[in-house]
């Protein structure tokens, strides 16, 4: 089977073991996770954590494979603090004690404030200054792979120095 697999994960998005290492060098920080421009209320919780493995037929007739990381916060005021790098970190290692996690796996989280239909989001990269780390959630959008490899053999293609072309730029 062909498959895409965990490789080809958007630069505006992270893996799972991208967000914990990024958390690991500064845990005491608060963690904020913001969507639709505005962060989660301070007292979110981490209610799921759910790994997957996906098989499925896209719309070319391609076989695809992948992992992914389901992470689903509770957007509510329920807590007096507001969670750590180190507290989030630590609930991905309990669910890790009990779940085998690709930390290479696509990361989707899923937020509610528990009225709202659930949405599913991509994080990028965390933001770190002073004592707060950001991650900025953004809509999964959906997409055609055969379209997406199609363009990403196009930009690599028309650049002098891509895996079409041996040469280097001068």
């Amino acid at each position: 089977m062909n498959a895409i697999g965990n490789v080809n994960v958007s630069t505006d998005e992270i893996t799972l073991g991208e967000l914990l290492e990024a958390l690991g060098q500064h845990p005491s920080s608060l963690l904020t996770f913001r969507h639709e421009g505005r962060p989660l209320r301070k007292g979110y919780h981490v209610t799921e954590v759910k790994a997957g493995s996906f098989a499925g037929l896209d719309c070319g007739a391609n076989p695809e494979a992948w992992t992914e990381i389901f992470v689903q916060l509770w957007n509510v005021d329920d807590a007096p603090e507001q969670m750590t790098a180190r507290k989030f970190a630590a609930i991905i290692g309990k669910v890790a004690d009990h779940l085998s996690l690709d930390r290479s796996a696509r990361l989707t989280f899923e937020v509610s404030d528990g009225i709202q239909p659930m949405q599913l989001h991509r994080a990028a990269a965390p933001a770190i200054g002073g004592d707060e780390i950001v991650v900025e959630l953004s809509p999964r959008p959906a997409s055609c792979k055969p379209r997406d490899r199609w363009l990403a053999e196009q930009q690599a293609a028309s650049s002098c120095c891509g895996p079409a072309d041996s040469r280097c730029c001068p």
